[in-house]
């Protein structure tokens, strides 16, 4: 029997086990899109107690929470930090093939040296180790960053944003992470939304104008555009139900943002089509700034709309959503290479019906501008564990070049959560290694080697562009 989580914990064979410890193990990470705050880095905040660092705003917990039957004061209630790590130690301990449970004990003994299980009875232990580590001046949000070799980090920031924090941490000599913002534009293509109207006039005040067309929508986003470039913005996201392509001409598009600003209803098919035309004309603007463009789809959110009313956005209630056209997201992209303005663009499906899909049409759109300019994401989400991982990758493998992928991000608030990437290598050398031993592959080091490497870290630097790494 192999010990719990030891120095091979997922490596299986001897090849797996020498990719990762000499070649995966030693890659710095560049986490290119998480939800970390740029405000608590530069503010280098610190944590009072293990419950803030690892369940405050932590809805993948607090999932597993409800379903151990918690009662809600004891996961977002007004319940101590003691008694909500405590119910989170008992629903821990019956998470056995979850993600959650490898995540939360790989951070425990990376960052606490905690090498025993954490559980109902052991809470206590873990829960009085943990606070004294966290009161040392080297558990600080910077430090447990760099700690973490962690070179270059993306936020999630609205095209509204100020970015001051940004600017803060890019001017501070002494944290040498580079921290780069993300550009989300969510809320400016949503106007199906209520406070659409609202934001509008606060995207208006950052741009300095009146957003009173859609041209002048984009003219605005244009200005931020170019604002977050000059902040060191390399990467764009996007939250999307799906994929969605109806396009109509530039007349309509404005009748129907007339309805809109004019507090009239919107029809579904409206929506589709300015979603489509902002959507385009996005994707257009990427190609024009040499962004990355990132698709995240197929979820729909808020479900449990009891939940939603007392705790917002957020909150554990997201499912996966079955509906995405594939054939819609061809021609999404089609239309933007037929004028040669495809962006570099990685598309993450919360659904892993969708891997077979993307893996075919990344490959009717792949040119020499790049290598492997369009991408499959990493697993996403709901799929970010071993099984989803393993089949994601073997899908990437079969049908495009896995040689090429960007590998693996935290899409987490959590400074803890870098142990996902490791997470993320051991799956990846495991099943490379078994590949290998398998007669599928050569057993050569140096390109093996290569190989992990680059898909561990060099191949998202150079996919992003990003500098002096």
């Amino acid at each position: 029997m192999k010990a719990f989580m030891d120095k091979d914990f997922l490596l299986e064979t001897e090849t797996a086990r020498q990719l990762y410890h000499e070649h995966a193990a030693q890659m710095p990470i560049v986490d290119y899109h998480c939800h970390i705050s740029p405000m608590e880095i530069a503010q280098d905040k610190k944590f009072d107690n293990i419950t803030q660092i690892w369940l405050y705003g932590d809805h993948y917990k607090w999932r597993q929470m409800r379903s151990n039957g918690v009662e809600e004061r004891f996961i977002t209630g007004d319940a101590s930090d003691r008694e909500k790590f405590q119910k989170w130690a008992e629903t821990l301990e019956r998470a056995i093939g979850n993600p959650l449970y490898h995540w939360s004990h790989l951070e425990l003994q990376r960052y606490f040296d905690y090498h025993g299980a954490l559980n109902g009875d052991t809470a206590q232990e873990v829960w009085e180790l943990c606070n004294q580590k966290l009161a040392q001046t080297d558990m600080s949000a910077r430090n447990l960053i760099l700690r973490s070799g962690v070179k270059l980090i993306c936020t999630t920031d609205d095209p509204a944003d100020d970015l001051r924090w940004h600017q803060q941490i890019a001017a501070d000599e002494s944290f040498p992470v580079q921290v780069l913002p993300a550009w989300r534009p969510d809320r400016a293509m949503n106007l199906e939304k209520p406070d659409y109207l609202e934001y509008l006039e606060k995207l208006g005040q950052a741009a300095e104008m009146v957003i009173d067309s859609f041209a002048a929508l984009l003219d605005a986003l244009d200005k931020r555009l170019s604002y977050f470039a000059k902040n060191g913005c390399l990467i764009s996201d996007h939250g999307l139900d799906y994929v969605m392509y109806a396009p109509a001409d530039e007349k309509e598009i404005e009748t129907i943002f007339a309805k809109r600003l004019a507090g009239e209803q919107i029809s579904l098919e409206e929506e589709r089509k300015f979603k489509t035309a902002f959507m385009l004309a996005m994707g257009k603007a990427y190609h024009k700034y040499n962004w990355a463009m990132q698709l995240h789809y197929g979820v729909k959110r808020d479900v449990n709309k009891a939940v939603y009313a007392k705790l917002g956005a957020d909150a554990g209630i997201d499912c996966i959503n079955n509906y995405a056209p594939s054939g819609e997201m061809a021609d999404y992209l089609n239309a933007l290479a037929v004028t040669d303005e495809l962006p570099r663009t990685i598309l993450y499906s919360l659904n892993p019906t969708d891997d077979a899909a993307i893996g075919t049409i990344i490959g009717c759109f792949q040119d020499s501008s790049a290598a492997g300019k369009i991408q499959q994401g990493s697993a996403w989400w709901f799929n970010d564990h071993k099984a989803g991982m393993t089949k994601q990758l073997t899908s990437l493998a079969s049908l495009g070049l896995l040689g090429n992928f960007i590998g693996m991000l935290t899409d987490s608030r959590s400074f803890l959560s870098y142990t996902r990437h490791e997470y993320f290598r051991r799956i990846l050398c495991n099943l490379i290694g078994g590949w290998v031993e398998n007669g599928e592959y050569p057993a050569d080091e140096k390109v093996l080697g290569n190989l992990v490497e680059d898909i561990s870290y060099r191949n998202a630097v150079r996919y992003f562009g990003f500098k002096e790494l």
